[in-house]
């Protein structure tokens, strides 16, 4: 592996910069905020090589991976991990529409805090069934979040191949905003995490989920978490983050990079290494030319494809680059998404993958209104221990 990054930086005119480096990379005072695009494309390029340098074998990549992972619980605030309080577990107002049914599904991921979602289950094939965690982006607004449609046709989708899909909120966006959340609150990286946590214990605990059968994927915001969550919980089996795995862009919400995560006096890392935790279990990078991905397949994949390498397992991960495209889970990045879920969760995509034009179909997806997805209503009223807007959960 480290001839192979050597050889990068010797084609790129980069080796002789690092040669007359000290080690002042490594000293900080203290934990560091890396936000947004905190390193130029070249200044990844040359941190990717200096963790290269930290380990050669799958033995002392393994101890730096302990290493990444601890950073990122100390600095997210759930190191030691929070006690797994009772789920209060709230599923109702099934809908059933051709091959899945979608229902509103809630849980308390902390006394009081809940996190909000529809559950879609497949209605033509018998369980347990695979399950596929769906965290949303940062698209705004009263219709933005998992309300969106591109979140609906991939949820539905893969529900109409035989998964258990849910669908859930970030803090601030879609039932959570409806009901007074800001998602710049304070403690909206820790929440969310935790959270996606809870969200595989609350999958697990239904009767129709085959435990050891479990995927996650999300775009930009929800592609950070997508790889945070595989990163932090080995019972996600499949993961394609998309959009989001780069090595000069650390996210551009306080959700993502709002806390020292990163870098510490004693560890730097990136969200390029974090995605790496994910081996040797199979993981998809989806990237396009149109944003912080535009180099994965030069930069971000190769490093991520060696350190599988080291356990024999570089089959296991992939890219999926559209150079042409800009940020989002548009159609073509979900039709790249799909095939790699049947792979590798075993999904039957017969009434749905049409060979003759190579598409998987989404047209059965019947799109709601946030008024139809919403868990609590005046029908079903919020449950009366949940925290008010704005409270500070305590970990």
């Amino acid at each position: 592996m480290k001839r192979i990054i050597i050889s990068i930086l010797i084609t790129s005119g980069l080796l002789t910069q690092l040669m007359g480096q000290n080690e002042a990379h490594d000293i900080v005072k203290g934990p560091v905020l890396c936000q947004g695009n905190y390193q130029t494309e070249q200044q990844a390029i040359e941190q990717l090589a200096r963790m290269a340098a930290k380990y050669g074998n799958l033995k002392e990549w393994n101890a730096r991976a302990a290493r990444v992972r601890k950073q990122i619980l100390i600095g997210s605030g759930l190191h030691p991990l929070p006690k797994r309080t009772p789920l209060n577990a709230v599923v109702h107002n099934k809908r059933t529409y051709e091959g899945y049914s979608v229902e509103a599904a809630a849980f308390e991921a902390r006394p009081g805090f809940f996190v909000y979602g529809n559950l879609y289950r497949p209605t033509e094939a018998k369980g347990p069934h695979p399950a596929i965690l769906c965290p949303h982006g940062h698209a705004r607004g009263p219709e933005g979040g998992r309300y969106r449609s591109d979140q609906q046709y991939r949820c539905a989708t893969l529900a109409r191949m035989g998964a258990v899909v849910f669908s859930y909120d970030m803090v601030g966006f879609g039932d959570s905003l409806n009901l007074g959340w800001d998602h710049n609150h304070p403690q909206a990286l820790t929440l969310q995490t935790w959270g996606s946590i809870r969200a595989v214990d609350f999958v697990q605990a239904l009767e129709d989920v085959d435990d050891d059968q479990i995927g996650i994927t999300g775009c930009s915001g929800g592609g950070t978490q997508t790889f945070l969550l595989t990163a932090l919980d080995d019972r996600i089996r499949v993961s394609a983050p998309v959009v989001m795995v780069s090595a000069h862009f650390f996210g551009g919400c306080d959700c993502e990079s709002g806390m020292p995560i990163h870098k510490t006096e004693e560890l730097e890392t990136n969200n390029a290494e974090i995605a790496a935790l994910t081996a040797p279990r199979p993981q998809l990078l989806v990237s396009v030319g149109g944003d912080w991905t535009k180099n994965t397949p030069l930069v971000e994949y190769p490093y991520i494809r060696n350190v599988y390498n080291l356990s024999g397992k570089k089959s296991l991960v992939e890219n999926a680059h559209f150079p042409n495209q800009q940020h989002g889970y548009q159609f073509m990045k979900r039709q790249a998404m799909y095939p790699f879920m049947v792979k590798h969760l075993k999904l039957n995509k017969k009434g749905v993958y049409d060979p003759a034009t190579e598409v998987y179909d989404e047209s059965k997806t019947v799109l709601e209104t946030p008024e139809q997805m919403r868990v609590f209503n005046e029908a079903r009223p919020l449950p009366e221990q949940a925290l008010k807007p704005g409270s500070k959960v305590l970990f």
